[in-house]
Parts: C-alpha cells; structure tokens; sequence
C-alpha cells in the first residue's frame, strides 16, 4: 500500500477523505497542524484513528505562524482587496511545508488535502508543496470523488459512520486559527441574505457590546506589537488578547465578495479582532513616521504582497524580496497608537513614535509658527509649470 499524508482537520472533507482513499488502496497517514483553533487535538487524533487512519501526527505550529507568516505580513500591510487580513491564506504554506516533511520523515511519496476544486487552498498548498519538492504526487479527493453536494457528504459520512460536526441544517464551511475565522456556505451563498448571528463566534453583535468605550494602547517595535497598555507580552499572547478586547466590543466582522485566483467570486465572512485592530495600529504609526513617498509606495507593494499571499505564492522569489523591503522600513516603525474600541469601530486616537516626521512648530497655526508662508507663492509656480 502507497502511503499517503493527509492534511487532516477533522471537517467534512477530511474525514471523507480517510475513508475514501482507504478505498483505493493508500495507508493513509494523517497530519494535523496546530495553528490555535483551539480544539481538542485528542478528540481530533482519535477521530481520525476511529476513521482509519494508520498514525496521526499532530503538530504544534503556533509559534511559526506568527513569527514567520503573521508578523511579516503584518510588516507588509498585506489586506486582501482592503478587506481580508488573509488568516486562512497565511496558515497553508506552513501546513504545506510541515506536510512535506513529514511525508519525508515517513518516507511516503504522495500528498492529499480537503480543498475544493473551487478554492483558493488547493493552490496554497499544492504550490508550496511543489516549489519544496516536486518529485511528491498530490491527490486532491473533493476534485476527483463523486460526491456532488455537501448534502451528498455528510449522507457518505453518516453510512460509514465517520464521526463528523457538520449537519444538513447548519452546513457552514469554518476555518479557524488564532489570527482569525472564516466561514462560507450555507446561505451565506446568497450575497443578499445577511449572515445570521449563528455564525459568529469571536465577535459580539455592535448591538450587544458594551455601552462604555474601551481605551487601548499599543506599542510596536521596529514593525512588531510588543505590549498592551505598557504590558510586554509574547506575540502570540498579544493577538490572542487583542481577539478578546475587539471581540468584546464587535470588532473585526467583514463580509465581502472577493475575487478567488480561480476566477469566481465568492461571498465570504471574517471574523478577525486582532488584525483589525493591529493593522489600524500599524498604518496610523507608519503615517506618522514614514516620508510620504515611501508611504505612497509601500502602499503599492502592500496590495501586491498581499495578492502573492492570497494566490499561495508564499515560496517565491518576489515574495522574499518583498520582505527585504518591508523589514527594512519596518526599522523605524516604533512608538505607541492608542485607539479606541465601541461598538464594532476602531477609532485610533492618538500616537508618538521617537521617529515621529510630525513637527508642531511647522503644521501649527499659532504663536510656535514657523513655517515662511511666502515661500509658498514661487513653489506653487513652479509646480505647475511643467503643465
């Protein structure tokens, strides 16, 4: 029997895919990687056990997540069309390149995932996978069972008695880890319909937060949050307190239509407090220390790394040399943003950095003035004359 490793979550699709491969004559080995869902790992390891897996290997990612995919993109200001903080699209070339290794460790030659043949994922993983070693062979079951329906899935899963969450009437699609949550299908489908509060699990409705706002400060080191309210504390940490304070007062919901890589649209909800919140931190701190033309042109590269991101290009050269950039700009991001948390906004409200560009004396209007404002009639002529 071909051994084959299986990026297993638990879900729907997974779970089938056990069974499923199984059929055809694999030994599969499943790898669960830890990216903070927050989830029974046991309960995980003896579902897959109990659906046939031959050895489940849970790993614990968190740590390498943030340091090495969360944080650099939060250094690039990557925001998937200005919307999506790209959770889920950060954790897949990880989970990709421990699946690869494990593969090696286990000397198996091929690789299998959950993902649609409609998704994002797919790429992500199979990419990242190939870029590190192309001689791996990587099956795809949703792109290749005979399942039609998730309807059709669940009724395969309940015949072979696979131990699954999902039901026919609450048919989400849910992807967590500790930088944010996202859920698809179901209504949700209907771009109409809004998304009811079921789905929501890190955020309190605006409605339902507190009535007193919540005062927030944040300090950042060279392009990294380091402390809250004066408290230094771990990366991971930070964001998993900063999920709790947005979360309490209904920051961090996104409901968009974005354009999937593989050229449809999709309608999508993101729940993702932190991010919401660091990435708001981080732009007011780069606008108060950054010139403005490397501001305006960050802003570019930050769209075109998110794109990289978003189309599981993680491994490539343009990537890489992407963060060269941003590491380097990221030098002078340090200081502190205090913002303002109620009722589903993030207000930021003040912010010092000691490589603050503002000067009082030049952008006040009072006694401290000493701006020459007769300078300005000949610079504006000259500025215009070229036209």
């Amino acid at each position: 029997m071909k051994k084959i490793i299986l990026a297993y979550s638990g879900g729907l699709d997974t779970s089938c895919a056990i069974k499923w491969l199984q059929g055809r004559g694999y030994e599969v080995i499943a790898f669960v990687a830890d990216v903070g869902q927050g989830e029974d790992f046991g309960l995980i390891k003896k579902r897959a056990r109990r659906t046939g897996a031959s050895k489940v290997h849970v790993v614990n990612l968190k740590q390498e997540f943030v340091r090495d995919y969360v944080l650099p993109a939060l250094r690039a200001g990557a925001v998937y069309e200005n919307k999506y903080y790209l959770a889920t699209a950060l954790s897949r070339p990880l989970i990709a390149r421990h699946q690869v290794a494990i593969a090696h460790q286990e000397k198996a030659t091929v690789l299998a995932h959950g993902c649609t043949g409609k998704g994002n994922d797919q790429v992500r993983f199979e990419v990242t996978a190939r870029l590190l070693d192309p001689r791996l062979e990587i099956i795809a079951p949703v792109r290749l069972w005979e399942f039609k329906t998730r309807e059709e899935e669940i009724e395969y899963a309940q015949r072979h008695r696979i131990p699954i969450d999902v039901t026919k009437k609450s048919p989400y699609s849910v992807d967590i880890n500790l930088y944010g949550r996202s859920i698809e299908c179901g209504v949700l489908e209907d771009p109409w319909v809004e998304p009811p509060e079921e789905i929501y699990k890190l955020t309190l409705s605006p409605r339902k937060a507190p009535h007193v706002a919540v005062y927030v400060e944040l300090d950042f080191q060279q392009g990294v949050p380091v402390a809250i309210n004066g408290r230094a504390l771990k990366s991971i940490d930070l964001i998993g307190q900063l999920n709790v304070l947005g979360g309490q007062n209904g920051i961090g919901r996104v409901d968009m239509v974005e354009n999937r890589l593989v050229g449809i649209k999709s309608r999508e909800i993101y729940e993702n407090p932190a991010a919401t919140i660091l990435h708001a931190a981080r732009h007011e701190l780069e606008c108060l220390v950054l010139d403005r033309e490397t501001l305006h042109y960050k802003e570019m590269l930050s769209e075109k790394y998110a794109e990289l991101v978003y189309y599981g290009l993680w491994e490539t050269p343009l990537k890489k040399q992407l963060d060269a950039y941003f590491n380097k700009i990221a030098e002078r991001v340090s200081g502190t943003v205090r913002f303002k948390l109620y009722k589903g906004n993030c207000t930021v409200v003040g912010r010092k950095s000691p490589n603050s560009r503002y000067k009082e004396e030049l952008a006040t209007y009072g006694k401290k003035d000493v701006f020459d404002q007769k300078l300005a009639e000949g610079f504006i002529k000259l500025w215009g004359l070229p036209f």
